[in-house]
């Protein structure tokens, strides 16, 4: 997704303002416009003139040439600024402190560590959000519960540029809508890796986005798979399937499906820097790090629900993901099975909130290209997402990153969602009859009683119904 400069500008202010702490009403003071104004332009419904341009970057203390470079560059001339104590010649609601604080919001990815001004490269292991010597605090394993709460940047510009690529697209086919969608999905991957590092504006964590890749994360070929088991589902009733058979037992049988699973699925936490090893339960009961876990699974002997699992066949240890270790444990606290035991881990510290600004964005546009019937622009929100996990692994389609145990835990996450889905009508007093893929849940009863009917993430929608048993 190559930007224009305009909508490279909006960015870059959105993203001043947040590291700034301003409001629209600062900033229009600050240059002498009204709010409406700054809001249009904002929004991109006015453009920036070389007026504004001059009148932005005195305002921030920099060169004009500095604001137009990017986020990036004007985050970190902004952070200078403000260090040395530069007069910023704008009217405040409240006085701005002229030292940047510890949790000052970052710039563009690669997002500077909360502890420097200066970038650091893409490749480098996640810094402590604790200021400490580095022999004191290991990057690649701090943890960040102790990071102090910081102002983001607003998800708005996100999908503002979503929006704007399927505009620009749509004029450039000339209304075309399948020449249009072709070309929208053949830059589905690069649109997608943008907007995640335009996400991380205003980020807690620099992220390590090529860290050394354990073997067990390895394929083993091409098209083989690596070690880690996501706990995809595969499962049916085989009792009510074999009394349904038998003529003995008759359902009426609802198949919903989950909405945008691994949309809903991005919220999940992840590790910020490369795994390292951590022997025993002591790491992979910590709340505030993610990874995976060599474990011994518990026996599962609850007839009338999937086994968290998956369809795993082969016995004895396996490596699970983080979303499916903590179902696991869940389970067990729930007196569902026994808790499993944790051999080995691969962990760092981690967050839930690396990719929320991209989701929050992809949802926004999302829910209103349904309302509006767009399914150009529907279909193209379903790609990215769904493309960014499919690619972050070992993908020849994606060089700007590689995070296996992202795509593992994100998958992992999807599969842990469905399940607690079956898990909540169970409870209820529905029949879960079938569980499978990533979004498929089949069960007899008054569901509607249980979930909202609809397309958004926490609505579900009916796929089909079917009679189980009788004279079918």
């Amino acid at each position: 997704m190559v930007m224009s400069t305009q909508a490279l500008l909006r960015l870059t202010v959105a993203a001043l303002m947040a590291q700034s702490g301003e409001r629209q009403t600062d900033l229009a003071a600050g240059i002498g416009q009204t709010q409406a104004q700054v809001s249009r332009k904002l929004k991109g419904q006015r453009s920036w003139s070389l007026d504004d341009v001059d009148l932005l970057a005195a305002h921030y203390g920099m060169l004009p040439l500095d604001l137009l470079a990017g986020p990036t560059h004007a985050a970190e001339k902004l952070a200078l600024s403000q260090h040395a104590g530069n007069a910023r010649h704008t009217t405040r609601l409240a006085p701005q402190p002229a030292p940047v604080p510890a949790g000052s919001p970052a710039p563009l990815t690669p997002p500077a560590s909360p502890t420097a001004a200066a970038p650091l490269p893409a490749t480098r292991e996640a810094t402590s959000p604790d200021p400490k010597p580095p022999a004191a605090a290991p990057a690649a394993d701090a943890a960040p519960a102790t990071a102090p709460r910081r102002r983001t940047a607003p998800s708005a510009p996100l999908a503002d540029e979503i929006r704007a690529t399927v505009t620009r697209t749509l004029t450039e086919h000339d209304g075309d809508l399948d020449a249009a969608g072709a070309a929208l999905t053949k830059s589905t991957i690069p649109d997608v890796m943008a907007l995640f590092k335009f996400s991380r504006v205003g980020g807690r964590y620099e992220h390590t986005e090529f860290p050394p890749t354990a073997d067990l994360l390895k394929k083993k070929s091409q098209k083989g798979a690596d070690e880690v088991w996501e706990g995809r589902p595969k499962w049916r009733a085989t009792e009510l399937h074999r009394a349904a058979g038998a003529g003995l037992l008759r359902l009426d049988v609802t198949a919903l499906d989950m909405n945008a699973a691994y949309l809903a699925a991005l919220k999940t936490h992840l590790p910020i820097g490369r795994l390292v090893p951590s022997p025993g339960d002591e790491a992979a009961l910590d709340p505030r790090r993610s990874g995976i876990h060599r474990i011994t699974p518990p026996q599962w002997t609850t007839s009338d629900l999937p086994n968290p699992l998956g369809a795993r066949k082969v016995p004895g240890d396996l490596w699970i993901a983080e979303p499916t270790l903590r179902l696991l444990l869940d389970c067990a606290k729930n007196g569902l099975c026994e808790a499993p035991t944790i051999h080995e881990s691969l962990t760092s510290g981690s967050t839930e909130g690396l990719l929320e600004k991209m989701r929050r964005a992809l949802v926004e546009v999302r829910k209103e290209a349904i309302a509006k019937n767009d399914e150009l622009t529907t279909q193209y929100v379903k790609f990215m997402y769904s493309k960014f996990v499919s690619t972050i692994g070992e993908s020849s389609a994606n060089r700007e990153i590689r995070r296996p145990d992202w795509m593992h835990i994100i998958r992992a996450q999807a599969f842990a969602n469905l399940w607690r889905k079956a898990q909540k009508a169970h409870a209820s007093g529905l029949t879960v009859i079938e569980m499978s893929g990533t979004d498929e849940l089949h069960v007899a009863g008054d569901w509607r009683q249980v979930f909202v009917e609809g397309r958004d993430l926490a609505q579900v929608k009916q796929k089909r119904t079917y009679t189980l048993g009788g004279d079918q």
